[in-house]
């Protein structure tokens, strides 16, 4: 997909939205405008700057978002960017609850779209702080059985993070060996904690 096209997958998207479909629409209206490709990725409408991942448009229960794959290296000057929680290190969300808000924005998001843009034009990267150690039960779970391994290693970096986080919690060994064991088929199957 190039400069402004529309991919037939985001359509089906839209099409299916229940709720947001206005937001959505607004917000993909103005992200087309910056000249992004427009693809479809973890089941959402991505946009794509020389194939580099620039925002991406989703929603939840209570607000729908653009989420900026390398938000923390923009200038936040309106102080509109938010960390969804305190262990994701490189998006950032600019929320919404509803389309009078995006609107009302346009100016400033194609702003922040054009500063993403710019960042990924300079090669530039979140130094992420290594906050992820692979507990010992999950080790040896790996060798014990190495498809589980190597399905770990296929899932996208924040995928892995989030189960590492999940099974470390744990003060005990059994309970973090016992959330391991009840995501084993889950990990292989190709899937989050929360897919």
């Amino acid at each position: 997909m190039g400069n402004g096209m529309i991919n037939p997958q985001v359509d089906e998207f839209l099409s299916k939205a229940k709720k947001w479909k206005a937001e959505y629409e607004a917000m993909r209206k103005i992200v087309l405008d910056c000249g992004l490709s427009e693809e479809y990725k973890w089941k959402h409408p991505c946009y794509t700057y020389g194939g580099k991942n620039i925002v991406l448009i989703h929603g939840f229960k209570e607000y729908c978002a653009l989420l900026f794959h390398k938000g923390a290296l923009l200038q936040d000057a309106h102080g509109i960017l938010v960390q969804q929680t305190e262990n994701v290190q490189a998006a950032r969300q600019i929320r919404f609850s509803d389309v009078q808000e995006i609107a009302k924005m346009e100016i400033i998001l194609k702003d922040y779209i054009r500063d993403a843009i710019e960042v990924e034009k300079a090669g530039l990267e979140v130094v992420k702080k290594n906050t992820e150690i692979i507990p010992d039960e999950l080790k040896t779970t790996f060798s014990e059985i190495p498809a589980l391994k190597t399905a770990f290693e296929q899932l996208t970096p924040g995928r892995q993070r989030a189960y590492i986080l999940y099974f470390s919690n744990p003060k005990q060994s059994k309970t973090r060996q016992s959330r391991i064991e009840k995501n084993i088929q889950q990990i292989l199957d190709g899937k989050g904690l929360n897919d």
